[in-house]
């Protein structure tokens, strides 16, 4: 993992650089980003996010059908076949029920943001992937607070085998524009695959933001989160973590489990 610091009012933040895939350590109608819940953490509401940009407007897609690669990377944690590459929707959404420990967890995932994200994520909770594995990292800091989930061994350093490329809002930007290197809220209720930070590093973890948290626009946005599944992460939020980790956060204090991940 990758760690740094902004510093806002006086108060240095630490921020989530790299998420963990397998090199490293996150039809219906369009969702946009403006439709998730408004911030309710007292934390959240203490930072002046005004400081920050937002998310930008998601990018219409260009085609119904987009092309998407895998390429293969260090080994997987759990086996799996890589996703379809061809053909792939850039419309609709696709609702995903989490069973965990602490709850349900219920997800819609928005394929115009994200087309290969969604097309991954769905097919390795088809596979059973994310099922009977742990959510290994939780981070309660302000302006950064986030559960991480999707590496079955636990450790933060599992992924599919396969990695694939940033989506939106990275796709928003011009290529190299400076703008990537500025922090940006990314609003409660936002699901997100984490990385290494390095190009095609995305995996299988994810993170799911329960305050309003400020990263760099690096990290694809590839849903929403139901506002009972943010009931239970708040409620795992609210008993802390163990501090266990040198980028910040730690393993929940209250284990949690994904024991089902079901497509609708």
């Amino acid at each position: 993992m990758k760690r740094t610091s902004i510093l806002v009012a006086g108060v240095s933040l630490a921020v989530l650089l790299a998420g963990c895939s397998d090199s490293s350590d996150s039809g219906g109608s369009s969702t946009s980003t403006s439709s998730k819940a408004a911030p309710t953490s007292a934390a959240a509401q203490s930072l002046d996010l005004s400081k920050f940009g937002t998310l930008p407007p998601v990018p219409a897609p260009a085609a119904a059908t987009v092309d998407c690669t895998y390429p293969e990377g260090q080994p997987a944690a759990k086996d799996v076949t890589p996703p379809p590459t061809s053909g792939v929707s850039t419309e609709g959404t696709v609702p995903v029920d989490l069973t965990t420990s602490a709850g349900p967890i219920g997800l819609v995932l928005d394929r115009a943001e994200a087309p290969c994200t969604v097309n991954s994520f769905t097919s390795l909770a088809r596979q059973g992937y994310f099922d009977d594995t742990p959510c290994h990292r939780l981070t309660t800091e302000l302006g950064l607070q986030v559960l991480q989930c999707g590496d079955p061994s636990g450790k933060g350093t599992g992924g599919p085998g396969y990695g694939f490329v940033t989506e939106y809002p990275e796709t928003a930007f011009a290529p190299n524009d400076p703008a990537l290197a500025n922090p940006v809220v990314y609003p409660r209720g936002t699901v997100a695959m984490a990385n290494s930070g390095t190009p095609g590093s995305n995996g299988s973890q994810f993170f799911l933001v329960y305050a309003d948290s400020v990263l760099p626009p690096n990290y694809t946005v590839f849903g929403s989160i139901s506002e009972e599944g943010l009931a239970t992460v708040e409620k795992i939020a609210a008993d802390g973590d163990d501090g266990s980790m040198s980028a910040g956060g730690g393993k929940p204090n209250t284990p949690v489990q994904i024991e089902t991940a079901k497509v609708g």
